[in-house]
């Protein structure tokens, strides 16, 4: 069925069809029409839940780990300054290897406070153990919430998924989008069998154990081995069910959008990539050989896929809506990883914006491309790092000042 929905109704949809049995729920801006609008799925029948409204974001993921132990489906969701609040629960979810699933609204950290749309706050946290996919429209956002269920639930995976979402630009904007049927949903995703990690009287586990460094390297190395090798599989796996059931394909752990005989490519997380497309269309038509490469899971990083997609470029850009203070963008710093560990020596250059909610402009985006390509034949001096809006070369290069 068509709706027109915003990207938090889109999730919320996606996340009804999946049937949780617990939903932990606190609210915050630009997240809370995700709960709700399950606040009123719970109360009018059509999601059977139990519905959790807590006192904070630590205790929305600390009831949900609780739930998730019990054997139990379990949603939350968040953003911004919440999610750093539950931060020290995100390793006990993922070391105790508890499949919840959580939205992220991406939004911008204080100080200054700012309710507007940034992803320093899922970025800040790439290393707590979580699977990472960055939604780019609302039919992707309902989609992941089915997905994400599969992959956390895989049982070589067990490990929780953040998913997120661009606030504003994806949470209050609307779309059509195809919602499937709850037939659809259950042939897609079966009930949780949560059996070997859940409370049971009859085959008793331990859970939430202490370690000391004799053990507590092994369990460390099994959750780092299982995110490279079998999450992986699990997305692959998920994504031919989902195809077969819905007739919507994805493409895996990154898209790319004529990256095969590109000169220059940009190197995109989230909605941005729809604005990055539109531009990428427009250059091919005048001859200008650009790609663009999206990520879409950044955790586990996708190191030899990413590697291999920009091998072949002469220039290579990293758009983000992010930056580790005192060194540069954290997503740029992950795909130089990849291309240093593969040896593709490859000239990388980081375009950091949106920050705070900014607007990025078609004109800069055509900017940042015009300015790789000048970087690649030597005609600029493109510095590594630059802010859009600030000192960034690619806000004044243009088809005109060649």
């Amino acid at each position: 069925m068509k709706r027109f929905l915003s990207g938090d109704e889109a999730l919320a949809e996606g996340v009804r069809l999946a049937r949780p049995q617990v939903i932990s729920a606190y609210p915050i801006t630009p997240q809370t029409v995700v709960v709700e609008r399950l606040s009123e799925m719970v109360e009018d029948g059509s999601l059977a839940a139990e519905y959790v409204h807590v006192e904070s974001e630590h205790s929305a993921l600390s009831c949900a780990i609780g739930a998730s132990a019990t054997g139990a489906r379990t949603f939350t969701a968040t953003s911004s300054q919440g999610l750093l609040y539950m931060a020290e629960c995100l390793t006990y979810a993922s070391g105790g290897r508890f499949p919840i699933v959580m939205m992220n609204a991406n939004r911008a950290t204080a100080l200054p406070w700012n309710i507007y749309g940034d992803q320093r706050d899922s970025l800040s946290l790439l290393d707590h153990g979580w699977i990472q996919v960055y939604a780019e429209n609302n039919q992707e956002a309902l989609d992941l919430a089915l997905m994400a269920y599969a992959v956390a639930e895989d049982p070589a995976v067990r490990t929780p998924v953040m998913v997120n979402l661009d606030g504003f630009a994806l949470t209050h904007t609307y779309e059509t989008v195809d919602v499937p049927t709850p037939e659809q949903a259950d042939a897609f995703l079966p009930p949780y069998d949560g059996a070997g990690n859940s409370f049971d009287f009859e085959n008793p586990v331990s859970i939430g154990f202490s370690a000391g460094p004799d053990y507590d390297r092994y369990f460390k190395y099994w959750e780092h081995r299982d995110m490279l090798e079998a999450v992986p599989r699990a997305i692959k796996e998920a994504e031919a069910r989902f195809a077969e059931v819905f007739g919507r394909r994805y493409s895996g752990m990154i898209e790319c959008v004529a990256c095969d005989d590109a000169d220059v490519v940009l190197v995109t997380l989230g909605s941005v990539a729809g604005l990055v497309r539109g531009v990428v269309e427009r250059l091919r038509a005048q001859g200008v050989r650009a790609g663009m490469l999206r990520i879409r899971y950044l955790r586990p990083m996708p190191s030899v896929l990413v590697a291999t997609a920009l091998a072949g470029a002469k220039a290579v850009g990293v758009l983000e809506k992010d930056v580790s203070f005192g060194a540069e963008g954290t997503v740029y710093t992950n795909v130089n990883s990849a291309l240093q560990q593969a040896g593709a020596r490859v000239p990388t250059y980081n375009f950091i914006g949106g920050l705070g909610g900014d607007d990025i402009s078609e004109a800069q985006v055509e900017g940042m491309f015009r300015a790789l390509a000048q970087a690649a034949d030597g005609t600029l001096d493109l510095p590594h790092v630059s802010f859009l809006g600030i000192d960034s070369p690619a806000d004044a290069v243009s088809e005109g000042g060649r």
